[in-house]
């Protein structure tokens, strides 16, 4: 369909000029507005958390490549853009995963409880080990768009530490919200110097509702018994 084919080329492509030299794409604050939607569901534990989240996390994928997909913004952010590409694959396996829970269980998807100290004693090493071969490898990606080294770093750990929150949460484990909070504190100043403003703003409203979350799931991991259902986080952008 032709006229489609027009309507996404002009949304794709649609953007505020806000200087000369920088501009502001209109799918990053819809894939933005997608992903707080879909926390929001999240935190009510709501299957529509995931479709939801799917599409966020496209428009932002396409956002995130930057000059590598020939986007007037800047470098790439080849962390934030690869995380998006794990939401997408974890989404689809979630929203079928909750669903099934939910029927099963009278429409309880996941019940919030900690993580063991044993199971700490896993993630914690490998999460930094994910780091530094993930500077590595981004560094070598990015080869061809300067930044500093501590670009890398940090998107390093925006990538890692979303994996390990969205794990976090598909084991019902309390501290993903603890996880994305880590995730902000680097997220927002890096977005900022490379001028993602929306999305900044965004991880900057975030924050605040991480720690909501946080204090809602503790709550529900105390006053919930029965049995502990796995099941996948929704795709935060």
């Amino acid at each position: 369909m032709a006229w489609l084919d027009q309507l996404l080329t002009t949304f794709y492509n649609a953007k505020w000029q806000v200087t000369p030299g920088q501009a502001i794409y209109y799918r990053e604050i819809v894939g933005n507005a997608f992903g707080l939607g879909s926390a929001l569901f999240g935190l009510r534990r709501s299957a529509w958390a995931w479709p939801v989240g799917i599409v966020g996390n496209v428009l932002l994928f396409t956002v995130f490549m930057g000059q590598a997909i020939g986007n007037d913004q800047g470098t790439p952010l080849y962390g934030q853009a690869s995380r998006q590409v794990f939401f997408v694959a974890t989404s689809v396996y979630g929203w079928w995963r909750w669903r099934r829970n939910s029927t099963r269980t009278h429409g309880i998807a996941v019940t919030p409880h900690w993580a063991s100290p044993g199971q700490r004693a896993v993630f914690v090493p490998a999460a930094l080990a994910a780091v530094v071969l993930c500077f590595f490898v981004f560094r070598a990606v990015g080869a061809g768009f300067p930044a500093p080294w501590w670009y890398y770093l940090a998107d390093s750990w925006i990538f890692v530490g979303s994996i390990l929150a969205t794990y976090a949460m598909a084991r019902g484990w309390v501290e993903f919200w603890l996880c994305w909070i880590a995730v902000d504190l680097v997220g927002v100043p890096e977005l900022l110097h490379f001028r993602y403003y929306p999305s900044a703003i965004l991880y900057a409203v975030y924050a605040a509702f991480v720690i909501w979350g946080f204090v809602v799931w503790l709550r529900i991991s105390r006053a919930e018994s029965g049995p502990r259902l796995s099941a996948p986080a929704p795709a935060a952008a």
